[in-house]
């Protein structure tokens, strides 16, 4: 027997178990129809944003502003120490909650009591993959489809495990990382198909997302973000366009583009939307390019038939990109009315500083503002979207301040909507810099991280930049700066048809952590310091605060309801000393970023580790918290 009969035969007996349930006893099966109407309810949690939209938004409100305050912990579980922080979202289904933690170890807990259904670590080799891990043992998430549990495996597998008991169904390869590739990212569900894209960190990777077919692991396409070796034959006429916005030289050292987090699914449109990474290398002079080249689709969104992966539509965000400014931020649908007008909308708080809404049906752009400091472009166009560049932004070997920095004004914290007040909640970091500056002494190397800087991680082949230079004045700014003396993190709530902030909250950053909003007019934010906070969604008074204990490696809340009783559940926490816990693309050397997105005590720099915990929280929980 081959291996494809093995997987369709352990595919059929694993629906079989999941179908031999007592009577009145059979778990709902969770098909395309549930996961597009998850939020209208919201007593289940089913994909990473809950919606396909990724909205995060839920229409729970037991809990609301006048009883909030008696919010406790129900019931904790140790995740097991693993290697890094917790930047995954869990899912619930059918009274079980299912999460992921470090080195792609996934675990099944009773969402009542917390009891441990099941475990399963894929063993991956630790030794071997963690040297090509670009920013941290860390995964965000899962996917659950027709009776399994999609888990994205870190050194490129994608593996689907039986819901009820754990033991793998099917597995696939997406990707080596013998070629640097990994996967951190959340797989998505549409028309039947997983989607998962690779990281590739600051590797000379190619980036790419692909489908498989959800209930075999099959592979169904393929979809390059960036042209590839320009002596080769181009897949498609999208790739021989967007290789005319490169210069052959630097496609050689990969492109870049890789995807490790945002994606959205509009199923009316019939379109699946991908965000994708910055050009690689980061500087502009390592790509031994002017400026004057566009690198298509790098820094992009990218709108693909969800049955085919063809193209089509692409915005892009930072035409040549030399500033790290991928654009793999939370991708957000909505319905909204602007200027009188019905529109749908696909919007994202980019790394770059600009708040962004483009018509998600023709890729044209709508509007955008900056929601914190920008000193890289003067502004938008206000007809195609494109930024109007500083020309004192473009760095050759004098550094040059810059806002944002790469750690961006909004990483990969997850945003959420709340669709009557027309607002969404940004974890943002307001003021943050860098100084860039190309290392004139660069050499590619094929099997490290290539940025072209003159500081910071992956400078070049082992080779010393030339003798510093003192940094040039900083480009003239455009948007909001922290008040003087607050920290640079803050919780924004932004008004998405008339582009400006409503209101704001001290507290968080653009990377850790992250915010869901509900019914009972309420945003809960957890800030990578550990506090789990809650704001009233209207006006931003806090109406609660607890420190959980865990200070450090926070990843997003999720709420639901199971039994008459509304829940609110994170993971926290990091795994054993030693390990690399920057979360995935954050701030490197030479970055200022507010204190509370750095790793809590047991980060780079030693100290005691923080172990990991799943928490859940209800109305009048009254279990230990952790010290």
């Amino acid at each position: 027997m081959n291996v494809r009969q093995v997987a369709l035969w352990t595919s059929i007996a694993g629906v079989f178990l999941w179908s031999w349930v007592a009577p009145g006893q059979q778990p709902r099966r969770i098909d395309d129809a549930a996961l597009r109407n998850a939020g209208k309810t919201g007593e289940e949690w089913l994909s990473y944003g809950l919606t396909p939209g990724e909205t995060r938004y839920s229409p729970l409100k037991q809990i609301d502003a006048s009883n909030v305050s008696r919010l406790g912990l129900e019931w904790s579980y140790e995740v097991g120490r693993g290697g890094g922080n917790q930047e995954a979202t869990p899912l619930m289904s059918n009274g079980t909650l299912y999460n992921i933690t470090n080195w792609s170890i996934t675990y099944a807990v009773d969402a009542r009591t917390g009891k441990e259904k099941w475990r399963w670590d894929p063993e991956v080799n630790r030794g071997t993959v963690q040297p090509k891990i670009c920013c941290g043992v860390v995964n965000r998430g899962l996917a659950i489809y027709e009776g399994n549990i999609i888990v994205p495996v870190i050194d490129g597998r994608l593996v689907a495990l039986n819901a009820e008991t754990g033991k793998p169904v099917w597995e696939s390869r997406v990707a080596y990382p013998q070629n640097n590739y990994t996967i951190t990212m959340a797989p998505r569900i549409a028309k039947g198909k997983v989607i998962i894209g690779v990281a590739g960190g600051e590797f000379p990777t190619r980036g790419f997302f692909e489908a498989h077919d959800a209930k075999t692991g099959q592979f169904v396409w393929r979809f390059y973000t960036v042209p590839g070796d320009p002596s080769k034959p181009f897949e498609n006429e999208d790739m021989r366009r967007a290789a005319a916005t490169w210069d052959p030289e630097g496609l050689k050292m990969g492109g870049g583009g890789s995807v490790w987090d945002a994606m959205s699914y509009d199923p009316d449109a019939d379109l699946f939307y991908v965000g994708t990474g910055n050009a690689g290398p980061w500087a502009a002079d390592a790509r031994k390019q002017g400026k004057d080249k566009d690198n298509l689709y790098a820094a992009s969104i990218v709108a693909v038939r969800p049955d085919t992966g063809k193209l089509v539509w692409y915005f892009q965000m930072v035409p040549g990109d030399e500033w790290d400014y991928d654009s793999v931020q939370h991708l957000m649908l909505a319905d909204v009315t602007i200027k009188g007008q019905q529109r749908k909308v696909i919007m994202q708080a980019n790394k770059d500083g600009f708040y962004y809404v483009v018509d998600r049906v023709t890729g044209k752009f709508i509007s955008g503002q900056p929601f914190a400091r920008v000193t890289w472009a003067k502004g938008l166009n206000e007809e195609t979207g494109r930024p109007i560049i500083n020309p004192e932004s473009y760095y050759h070997e004098q550094p040059v301040p810059i806002a944002p920095s790469n750690g961006g004004a909004h990483n990969w914290a997850p945003m959420s909507f709340n669709p009557a007040l027309g607002l969404v909640y940004v974890p943002a970091t307001i003021s943050g810099t860098r100084a860039f500056s190309f290392n004139s002494n660069f050499t590619y190397n094929e099997n490290q991280m290539n940025t072209g800087q003159a500081g910071g991680r992956g400078a070049g082949a082992n080779v010393a930049p030339a003798k510093p230079l003192p940094p040039l004045p900083p480009p003239p700014g455009i948007g909001p700066l922290a008040p003087e003396g607050a920290a640079p993190g803050a919780l924004l709530a932004w008004d998405i048809v008339n582009q400006k902030e409503r209101w704001r909250a001290p507290a968080g950053g653009g990377s850790g952590g992250g915010t869901v909003s509900t019914g009972g007019n309420l945003v809960f934010q957890v800030v990578p310091d550990g506090r789990l906070i809650a704001y009233t969604a209207d006006k931003g008074e806090r109406v609660l605060e607890i420190q959980t204990g865990l200070r450090g490696g926070m990843g997003p809340p999720i709420t639901y309801m199971l039994g008459g009783k509304q829940y609110i559940a994170l993971a926290g926490g990091q795994g054993g000393r030693g390990a690399a816990v920057v979360p995935n693309r954050e701030a490197a050397p030479g970055t200022t970023v507010p204190a509370t997105t750095a790793p809590a005590a047991g980060g780079r720099g030693g100290g005691a580790q923080v172990a990991p915990k799943l928490l859940v929280f209800a109305l009048d929980g009254n279990a230990r918290l952790p010290e």
